[in-house]
C-alpha cells in the first residue's frame, strides 16, 4: 500500500522531509523561510512540498519566526463604501506584499474596538491599520504600539498618538463646498452627520470625536463666520447613525418653517437617504434644496439629477496606510509620517442657486 500522505491527509514537515529526502530540520528551515540551504536543497523541499500540497501551519510558523504573515484593520462601519473602498486599498497591497488581512468592523464603538484590538494581538498579527472610533480615547492603541507592533491611523488622527496617519484634507473640502453654496446665494445650510453627542444636540466642534468629521464642521463653520454669518452651530445636525434616524431627522428638518435650502451630507449612506426623503416630501432636487455629499459613491453618478460631491481618495487612503505598515514591518525606522491627500469637489447638478435667495445684506440672519 502506497505510505504517502494523500491530500485530504494533514501534511506535516516530517512528511515533506521523507519525500524530499532530508531530514525534518531542513526541511523545517526552508518551509519556515529561515536559516541558511543549498539551492539544490531548497529545490527539492519546495517540489515536495507543492506534490503533498503541504500547507503551513501559520501558528507553529509564527512561534518559530515571530511572525504571523497578517495584518489586523479594525474600521469603523463596513457597510459604509468609504470603508468598503479603503479595506480594498489595504487588502490590495496586503496580497501583493505577501501578508493576509484579518478585519474587524467596530460599529464606531469605543468598546467594541478595544474588544477588536485585544482579539487580534491575542492571533499575534504583525501589525494594526485603525480608524479609531474616538480619537480622544486612544489607551488600547498605545498599549498595541508597546507589545512592539507597529500601527498606521487610516483616516483619523490622534495627537496622543506618534504613530503612521494617513487623513484626507476634509477642512479643504469642507471650506470649498461652503463657499460655493454661500456664493450661490445659500445662508440656510445645513451639515448632518452620523456622530452623536449624549443628549443628540451639536454645540461647538469639540463635540465631535471623530477628527475626519470634526475637521469637515470646522471648515464649514470657519466659512460661515467669515462671511458674517452667525449662529450657523445650530444647523449642523448630528446622530444620522441609521438610515431611520436620518429619516427622522430630515423630515423634521425639512418641515420646519425655516427649513435648509442646501444639506451638507457627511458620507454617501447619509446623502443617499437626504436624497429620498426630499423626494418623499415633494422637494426638487436641485430648485428646493440643493445637496452635497462627502464620497463619491457610485449611486451619486446615476441619480436624476446626479449629485455634487467631494470625491475623496479612499482608496489610495487603504493603499497609502499599507504600504507605510508593511514598510514599517519590513524595516523601516524614522519619525512618524502624517501623510495628507487632496480631495476633489465633483461638481454635477444637485446644486444651484436658493429660489428665495438673499442678497449680501441679510447675511446675519440667524436660523
Amino acid at each position: 500500500m502506497d505510505q504517502n500522505p494523500t491530500r485530504s491527509a494533514s501534511v506535516t514537515v516530517a512528511d515533506v522531509a521523507r519525500k524530499a529526502g532530508v531530514s525534518k530540520a531542513t526541511a523545517a528551515r526552508v518551509l519556515g523561510g529561515y536559516g541558511t540551504v543549498s539551492d539544490r536543497v531548497r529545490d527539492a523541499v519546495t517540489a515536495a512540498a507543492r506534490a503533498l500540497d503541504y500547507q503551513p501551519n501559520e501558528l507553529a510558523r509564527s512561534m518559530t519566526t515571530g511572525r504571523s504573515g497578517t495584518i489586523g484593520v479594525v474600521v469603523g462601519d463596513i457597510e459604509n463604501p468609504f470603508f468598503s473602498l479603503a479595506v480594498r486599498g489595504i487588502t490590495d497591497v496586503a496580497r501583493q506584499t505577501g501578508f493576509t488581512v484579518v478585519l474587524i468592523n467596530s460599529g464606531e464603538d469605543v468598546g467594541t474596538e478595544k474588544a477588536a484590538i485585544r482579539t487580534l494581538l491575542a492571533k499575534r498579527v504583525d501589525g494594526l491599520i485603525v480608524s479609531p472610533a474616538k480619537e480622544s480615547d486612544v489607551g488600547h492603541l498605545k498599549e498595541a504600539t508597546r507589545s512592539g507592533r507597529p500601527l498606521v491611523l487610516l483616516d483619523r488622527g490622534s495627537e496622543a498618538l506618534n504613530v503612521d496617519t494617513v487623513l484626507a484634507d476634509d477642512r479643504h473640502a469642507a471650506e470649498g463646498i461652503t463657499r460655493r453654496l454661500l456664493a450661490l446665494g445659500h445662508r440656510r445650510i445645513a451639515y448632518l452627520t452620523a456622530c452623536d453627542t449624549p443628549d443628540h444636540c451639536f454645540r461647538a466642534p469639540d463635540d465631535i470625536n471623530t477628527g475626519s468629521v470634526r475637521r469637515r464642521i470646522e471648515g464649514f463653520l470657519g466659512v460661515c463666520r467669515e462671511a458674517g454669518l452667525q449662529g450657523m452651530e445650530d444647523w449642523v445636525h448630528v446622530g444620522a447613525v441609521t438610515p431611520e434616524h436620518t429619516h427622522r431627522i430630515m423630515t423634521a428638518m425639512l418641515k420646519s418653517p425655516q427649513r435648509p435650502t442646501a444639506i451638507i451630507a457627511s458620507d454617501s449612506v447619509i446623502g443617499l437617504e437626504v436624497f429620498k426623503v426630499g423626494r418623499e416630501l415633494g422637494l426638487t432636487i436641485p430648485d428646493d434644496l440643493s445637496l452635497v455629499s462627502f464620497h463619491d459613491a457610485d449611486w451619486t453618478s446615476v441619480t436624476t439629477p446626479p449629485v455634487t460631491v467631494v470625491r475623496q481618495p479612499v482608496y489610495r487612503l487603504g493603499e497609502t496606510a499599507a504600504k507605510l505598515l508593511v514598510g514599517r514591518l519590513n524595516g523601516t525606522d524614522g519619525e512618524a509620517n502624517r501623510v495628507v491627500l487632496r480631495t476633489e469637489v465633483v461638481e454635477r447638478a444637485s446644486v444651484a442657486a436658493p429660489a428665495d435667495s438673499v442678497g449680501a445684506s441679510e447675511l446675519h440672519r440667524e436660523p
